[in-house]
Parts: structure tokens; sequence; C-alpha cells
């Protein structure tokens, strides 16, 4: 979903080249309908787009249980703006302009790793998050969290009781081509565990040493 035309066409017939099939939408709600109607390995989706919001159709999306895997696109390159995306249920963010390797290369690892059907809100062990309205319980006690806090636990709950590495979080919360200090997964896990112990008396995010970490399933 792109309302640059010129654009759309060029990333629509790189893609085909490469053996992809693409449906065109260059409004939100054009968008949306195609995205509802039609079971797509990914999407790839501006943020800016008449008629309908690029947080909106997403939103709408998830809502909806359509969890095809989505790419974002565009050229506003806040963090704020890459977090709201993250917690709206997009899988990946690149800023405009990206080169169409990079875009290639991030559409495919997407259509990789696409899971299973996600639903609308995910429960494990006492932990309670709607990924749609961006709230969190614990043991039915709401809790506060920033958007990266939000995102990694996100990414942990849709794997319960999976031993997940810190390449694989950085990846996937942060992004793909993340090139800062990778012992910032170890410093959210840290807000994670301080922000759930308030509530809930054990651990439920376990360090698996030499692995990464893995969310309890256990309700304890």
């Amino acid at each position: 979903m792109e309302d640059e035309v010129h654009l759309a066409e060029a990333l629509r017939d790189g893609l085909v080249a490469e053996g992809f099939a693409v449906d065109l939408a260059f409004d939100g709600e054009r968008g949306l309908e195609l995205a509802l109607a039609h079971p797509y390995d990914a999407i790839v989706l501006d943020l800016m787009l008449p008629r309908r919001h690029g947080y909106d159709v997403c939103r709408t999306l998830r809502r909806s249980g359509v969890w095809t895997p989505v790419l974002m696109l565009t050229a506003k390159d806040g963090e704020y703006d890459q977090a709201d995306a993250l917690d709206l249920g997009v899988d990946a963010y690149l800023t405009k302009p990206s080169s169409f390797v990079v875009v290639l290369a991030t559409l495919r690892a997407l259509v990789r790793r696409q899971l299973a059907e996600r639903p609308a809100v995910l429960r494990v062990g006492p932990l309670e998050l709607d990924p749609a309205e961006h709230r969190v319980r614990v043991r039915g006690q709401p809790m506060q969290l920033r958007p990266r806090e939000f995102a990694l636990l996100h990414y942990l709950m849709r794997r319960p009781g999976e031993a997940v590495s810190k390449s694989d979080i950085l990846a996937n919360v942060w992004d793909e081509f993340y090139e800062g200090d990778p012992n910032i997964v170890e410093v959210y896990v840290s807000y994670l565990r301080r922000k759930i112990g308030a509530v809930e008396q054990r651990s439920v995010i376990e360090t698996i040493r030499g692995v990464g970490y893995r969310l309890s399933v256990l309700e304890g």
C-alpha cells in the first residue's frame, strides 16, 4: 500500500522480477480491503496514506485476526513512529529511501519466519497482553510499559516456553539491522522483570545461559 504511484510501481516491478506476485493499493481503504480478502504472504505498508492511515490499517488487520507479516516502509523516521508501529503489530519497519536489496531481504525474512495465527489477546501464565489496545495485566492488575518494553514482552509472549536468543530479540524488537550495543536487551529484560515482579513474586522471564531468555508458561 503506497500512495506514490511511481515508487509503488517500481517496487512492484522489482518484486515481480524476483518471483513475487504483487497487488497494488494507492490508499489505505483499498489496501485494507485487499488485505482482509486475500491470504498474502506479506504486506508492504506506507504510514501516510489517503483515506486510511497506515496505523489504522494495521490495527484493523490485527483486531480482525489477520496476522500477515507487515513491513512498514515510510518516510517517517522518528523513534516513536517506529515504536508505535511495532506496538500495533507491524513486524518490520524501514524508512524511505531504502534500497531495493534491503526491502527484498526484509520481505524474504518475514515470509521465512511467518508465525502461525496469533490470538488477539495473548495470555501466558499470570500475564495478559492486548496488542491492539496496548494493555498489559499481571494477575488482572494493569501494568504500564514503555513502547520498547511492551514490544519485548509481546515478542516473548508470542513464544511461550521457547528459548530465544539475544540476536533474535534484537532483530525482531529493535531492527534486523540494529548496530547499537546488544546489551540493551539485558537492560530491557531487567526493566520488565522489575515491573512484573511488583505483582508476581517469582521471575517469569528466565535467563538461559549461553542461549538467551525464556518466558515461563507456569501459572505458579
